[in-house]
């Protein structure tokens, strides 16, 4: 079985037709979800397909793109969010100097609040980067000072340095579709040096498609196909790679039981 550990159910090219969307994902070995949500508005969305699919799960967060919106919520709101039974994890959140869609001081703020409630409740925190990595890196070990919290990675793309320092942290890296591009030679090195016991699979879906399916609207059922590239780059036979893939998530989205 896999796990599709970072997907967008509820985004254009997925909503309208999600009930074929899960039932190609299933039919393809993907046996649980992640639904991730990046803005207050769709939390109850959110949830509401995890409470009424059982093997999909909720996130609850606030996307660096969208920190400007969300400037003024209160850490209780996310904290109250987070006692629903369907909801595992924290995010997405973090930083993102690319588009720098929000202003970065507000970035950072409710990176540490998001932080915050991790410790609090213990549920994973989802944390996005894009050319960001000292002030993510800065913020993390500042923070993990002040007391643990369960973190990873998602979508990784930064460099070999980050991502050592990230597992030396003790966080997780999630790996997209990204990995089986061509030009991805320095995130292939990395993918093969990735500890098997950090190391989780994604889609990102809709986005960011894996070979051979660039170009179209990225589905769920498309993890199978990342899948396979990072067994192979590992020299692991997929059937191994899902299983040690899927413990992870277990292990580090504890509230899921399945």
């Amino acid at each position: 079985m896999l796990v599709d550990s970072h997907c967008h159910l509820e985004y254009k090219g997925l909503v309208e037709d999600q009930a074929g969307v899960l039932t190609r994902a299933r039919e393809a070995g993907v046996g649980q979800f992640l639904n991730i949500s990046t803005r207050r508005s769709e939390w109850d969305q959110v949830v509401a397909t995890a409470t009424r699919e059982p093997d999909v799960w909720a996130s609850v967060g606030i996307h660096p793109h969208e920190a400007d919106q969300h400037a003024d919520l209160g850490r209780d709101v996310l904290l109250e969010a987070t006692e629903n039974p369907r909801v595992i994890a924290i995010g997405e959140t973090g930083l993102d100097y690319y588009y720098d869609h929000s202003d970065r001081e507000t970035q950072r703020d409710l990176f540490r609040m998001h932080i915050g409630v991790s410790r609090e409740t213990g549920l994973p925190l989802i944390i996005h980067t894009r050319d960001a990595e000292d002030d993510t890196l800065e913020i993390l070990e500042d923070e993990l000072g002040k007391g643990a919290f369960p973190a990873l990675i998602h979508c990784f793309t930064a460099s070999q340095a980050f991502g050592n320092r990230v597992l030396e942290l003790g966080l997780t890296i999630s790996l997209s579709g990204i990995v089986t591009f061509k030009n991805a030679n320095e995130l292939q090195e990395i993918a093969r040096e990735i500890p098997r016991n950090r190391l989780l699979v994604e889609t990102d879906s809709p986005f960011l498609a894996p070979v051979p399916h660039r170009g179209k609207p990225c589905e769920p059922a498309y993890v199978a196909n990342t899948a396979q590239f990072v067994a192979g780059l590992r020299g692991d036979d997929v059937s191994e790679l899902s299983d040690y893939t899927t413990e992870n998530f277990k292990i580090l989205f504890s509230k899921a039981v399945f």
